[in-house]
C-alpha cells in the first residue's frame, strides 16, 4: 500500500531574495570597476566567488543560500512578518540564470577574452539591482514566461 503525501511548495519571505540581490549588486558593481580598471585577476576571482554563490542558490535552493541565512538571522527578526510568502521556484531559477551569465563570463575571462568579467558582472548587476531596488526579478519573470510557454514545468 502506498501512502500519498501532500507536498507543500517551498516558500520564502519575498524580502529575502531582495536582500541577497542588494548584496550581490554591490559585489558585482565592485567587480565591474575592477575589470574596467584592468585588475583582471581580482575581477576574475570576485566573479568566481559570485558564480559559486549563484550555483549554491541554483542547486541547493534559495532557502539554503548563505544570504538567506543572513536575512533570517539578522534582518527578519527586526521586521514585521511578511504580508505573504512567495514560491521559492522563481528566485531559485533566477539564481540559475545568474550562475549561467557569470559562469560564461568567468569561462571567457579564463580563456583570455578581454573585458568578459566586467561585461558579465555588468549584466548580472543590472538584474540584481532591479530586484534589490524595485523588486523586479528578471530571472523570476523568465521562469514564469517559460512555465506559461510550457517549456519548463513548475515544481
Amino acid at each position: 500500500m502506498t501512502a500519498s503525501v501532500a507536498v507543500r511548495p517551498a516558500v520564502v519571505d519575498p524580502r529575502a531574495p531582495r536582500f541577497g540581490a542588494a548584496i550581490t549588486a554591490v559585489v558585482l558593481l565592485v567587480d565591474v570597476f575592477l575589470g574596467v580598471a584592468g585588475a583582471t585577476v581580482a575581477a576574475a576571482v570576485l566573479l568566481a566567488a559570485v558564480t559559486a554563490l549563484f550555483a549554491w542558490g541554483a542547486f541547493a535552493g534559495i532557502r539554503r543560500h548563505p544570504y538567506g541565512a543572513l536575512f533570517r538571522r539578522f534582518v527578519r527578526p527586526r521586521l514585521a512578518p511578511p504580508a505573504e510568502l512567495e514560491d521559492a521556484a522563481p528566485p531559485t531559477f533566477a539564481q540559475l540564470v545568474g550562475f549561467l551569465v557569470t559562469g560564461i563570463g568567468l569561462v571567457l575571462t579564463i580563456l583570455g577574452v578581454p573585458l568578459a568579467a566586467p561585461i558579465a558582472a555588468g549584466i548580472a548587476f543590472v538584474a540584481a539591482f532591479l530586484n534589490a531596488a524595485f523588486g523586479f526579478c528578471l530571472g523570476c519573470e523568465l521562469y514564469l514566461l517559460l512555465v506559461r510557454a510550457r517549456l519548463i514545468r513548475p515544481r
